[in-house]
């Protein structure tokens, strides 16, 4: 029974797999939310005392990835983190499979030192020399941020582990305007305070401003507060800006601060000989975040932490619960890796990264990221050549973000104001409410600044084509005409 189960399953999955990777098929099948709560053709979100069949559980699969999201689908263009690699995929199953936890050597042998390896080749890429660098891999983006702040305090105020807040003066942190919003998050969280985040204006291209952090960073001084923390950005998020990191880097070392980059989104053009020169400077940061689930198509989640001084993780971290890291285990117990990290149950994340990076080498990844940014200029190319699209920045895209507005013919004679920005500003949403209903491509938009909503192109699926691309822009077009 068990197997005949399972068998189903892959069945099922393997459908999936396929079907995602078909033109024909819908990116989603739209439901609103109180449609899938109340339940559709069998389908029920609710809970039973009683068991139900194997029969049932197998339909629920089925209807689970039914009414989801094919992010494998070479038209969805919705997120940083799309596609769906087989041999990633099949490295999250053996992981699920496993099922063990990645806190010590003595249940996790093969993952931890999977970990070092592949840490250690990304603390190469970046820069660093072999005396340099430790990490981990996290949830997230997000917490590999915060974990760099977390180091960057406790390595200027280690008292904080013990006496808390209470016991530093005020400090300050600095990030870009087009920064991830994380970092406010990040000073929350550890009770730094989102109003102690500076946020430094960038140039047209949301590139930050060097002359603008230090200027900020004095006029903090002179008010008697401490910065201690700048966040630089190697891809941002809508724009797929690189802030000038050698520069950024100088007036860090004016001002003795932690420099981290947050390359979440950048980190993986560093594979590629061709790209790698935007993140020049890199190697002179203190941390960084890298996401290979983003430009790399690694399968959700897939992120880490690279700290350049060894050993400060687990300073700053440790707490050496005795019942896990016993002091007289009879194997090297620097394996013993959890307490570097803040959380004590730890997914495997590592071993789909491995097992890719098996099959594809390092070439591979290069030649996934070079294929990307082409995609992207390619797509920059054809808007630039239509008179019913408009390119929000004038320049080739440095990532793979294309950004851009679709301008109804309505619109088009209109002199630039505020109600020619006014009724553009509604455009982009009807549209994409229009394409999800019709589940034929998925694409973000947002407004930024003055800008009103915009449309934000990103690749980082393997399957996408340039038909796909073509197909996209007369979909737009199609279902905006009437606006």
């Amino acid at each position: 029974m068990t197997r005949e189960f399972l068998e189903e399953v892959v069945n099922i999955l393997l459908g999936y797999i396929c079907k995602s990777s078909q033109r024909g098929s819908k990116v989603l099948d739209f439901h609103h939310p109180h449609q899938l709560k109340e339940g559709l053709e069998g389908f029920s979100l609710d809970l039973s005392d009683q068991p139900e069949t194997l029969e049932q559980i197998l339909v629920d699969c089925r209807d689970a990835l039914k009414y989801g999201v094919k992010t494998g689908h070479p038209r969805f263009f919705n997120q940083l983190s799309s596609g769906l690699d087989v041999i990633g995929v099949a490295g999250e199953w053996l992981t699920s499979t496993a099922n063990t936890n990645m806190f010590t050597y003595e249940v996790s042998p093969i993952f931890i030192l999977m970990e070092e390896v592949i840490l250690r080749k990304m603390q190469s890429i970046v820069g660093w020399s072999d005396e340099e660098g430790d990490g981990i891999f996290c949830p997230g983006g997000s917490i590999s941020n915060l974990y760099s702040v977390l180091v960057a305090r406790y390595h200027f105020f280690p008292e904080v582990k013990t006496k808390g807040m209470r016991a530093l003066p005020q400090l300050l942190l600095f990030t870009s305007e087009h920064g991830h919003y994380s970092v406010q998050k990040c000073a929350a969280v550890l009770g730094l305070g989102a109003e102690n985040v500076v946020v430094v204006q960038c140039d047209e291209r949301g590139k930050m401003i060097p002359a603008e952090l230090e200027s900020s960073i004095i006029a903090a001084k002179e008010k008697g507060l401490v910065p201690f923390y700048v966040n630089a950005t190697a891809g941002t998020t809508v724009y797929g800006a690189f802030d000038p990191l050698h520069a950024i880097a100088d007036v860090c070392h004016r001002h003795a601060l932690w420099m981290h980059v947050d390359a979440a989104w950048g980190g993986g053009l560093l594979m590629s000989q061709r790209h790698r020169m935007k993140l020049h400077g890199i190697e002179r940061a203190n941390s960084v975040t890298w996401n290979p689930h983003k430009i790399m198509a690694v399968p959700l989640q897939c992120s880490a932490i690279l700290v350049k001084k060894p050993g400060l993780l687990q300073e700053c971290n440790q707490l050496g619960a005795e019942y896990l890291f016993q002091t007289d285990k009879h194997y090297d117990m620097s394996y013993d890796t959890g307490d570097k990290s803040i959380q004590c149950g730890r997914h495997v994340d590592v071993f789909k990264l491995w097992l890719m990076w098996k099959a594809k080498g390092s070439e591979g990844f290069a030649s996934h990221i070079s294929k990307c940014l082409e995609n992207a200029e390619y797509l920059y190319h054809q808007l630039q050549r239509r008179p019913d699209f408009e390119l929000v920045l004038k320049s080739k895209p440095e990532h793979s973000n294309v950004c851009f507005w679709y301008l109804p013919a309505s619109l088009r004679r209109l002199p630039p104001g505020p109600d020619r920005n006014a009724r553009l500003h509604q455009v982009a949403p009807q549209i994409k409410a229009r394409m999800m209903e019709k589940g034929s491509a998925l694409i973000g938009y947002q407004p930024l600044g003055p800008k009103v909503n915009f449309f934000r192109c990103v690749f980082s699926n393997p399957a996408t084509q340039h038909e796909d691309i073509d197909f996209l822009l007369e979909e737009i077009a199609q279902l905006g005409s009437d606006l």
